[in-house]
């Protein structure tokens, strides 16, 4: 069901520059679960005759090397322990209640802390000569990429790039604002006010007074991407400047169980997508169970 949602909206990708006739695509994926999302749609697209080189750090989690794309490496500094204890740490909050707004400010602690270490990895990767020589020359014609560490939007600048995002979300509702699609706060919740679409008025209110406080927060929780894309680009760069020219958005959660929203023309929703393929049931589980009769033998 999976490849299927993702083959219908594969022909949209393809309409960017230079990949009508089998072109080369630069993969910029995010490490752990979000890659089983994407895994799938770049085995796909090599195999409709498209050279897809997918760039990981050297310490990472799940991506392995196949036949379908080529892997390319770059070098970090940051041991694997590192990236599990910050992960588990962040997993550990998501299981402690707090009230409001302590929850809100706890959650983007962590939040940002995961930031930082994670982009880590980044910077590693601005820092490698060598494999930004590689990424210069390779003649890519688009990147393709889950942006949420910022890392492929930074690179996509860098080398000038026709960009795709495949994602399932900016926190600060960037993923929204940055395409300039309406977000009115009287029916959408805002991330970390844990509110639903029915809200009361104080409810309004308080997703009032995040709405005030997302631009702010989210810059800094971006601060260190914003710093290094204007160390790399060499202008000042805003968090708006750099993924609102992204050509087309691929969100992949489904609009018919988000909250009713307008969106835009290069929006593209591709719901289900969201974690690696099913096995198949036990036969115990599929073979029909006999009804049972009480009173009879």
């Amino acid at each position: 069901m999976a490849l299927r949602l993702c083959c219908a909206w594969i022909p949209i990708l393809l309409l960017l520059p230079g990949l009508l006739d089998g072109g080369k695509l630069l993969v910029v994926p995010m490490v752990g679960s979000h890659w089983l999302s994407m895994k799938d749609v770049v085995e796909e697209l090599s195999q409709r005759g498209h050279e897809v080189v997918v760039l990981v750090p050297e310490v990472t989690w799940l991506i392995e090397t196949t036949q379908n794309y080529k892997v390319v490496t770059h070098p970090v500094s940051q041991p694997l322990e590192e990236l599990d204890n910050v992960f588990r740490e962040y997993v550990a909050l998501h299981l402690t209640e707090k009230p409001f707004p302590l929850n809100a400010l706890a959650m983007y602690n962590a939040s940002v802390h995961v930031f930082s270490t994670f982009f880590g990895q980044c910077k590693d990767l601005f820092r490698s000569q060598e494999t930004l020589r590689f990424l210069n020359q390779s003649g890519f014609d688009a990147i393709l990429t889950d942006p949420l560490f910022m890392c492929g939007t930074i690179l996509a600048h860098h080398l000038s790039l026709p960009f795709a995002y495949f994602m399932r979300g900016f926190p600060c509702d960037l993923h929204f604002s940055a395409p300039q699609s309406p977000s009115p706060l009287s029916y959408i919740p805002r991330l970390f006010s844990f509110n639903s679409d029915r809200m009361t008025f104080f409810q309004r209110v308080e997703n009032a007074l995040i709405s005030l406080l997302e631009l702010d927060y989210c810059n800094g929780y971006y601060a260190e991407a914003l710093k290094l894309s204007s160390e790399v680009l060499q202008r000042d760069v805003s968090l708006t400047d750099l993924v609102n020219s992204a050509a087309v958005w691929i969100l992949r959660f489904d609009f018919v169980f988000e909250y009713p929203r307008p969106v835009m023309p290069n929006m593209v929703f591709v719901g289900g997508i969201n974690c690696a393929k099913g096995k198949p049931l036990p036969k115990a589980y599929e073979e029909p169970s006999k009804p049972v009769i009480k009173g009879k033998e």
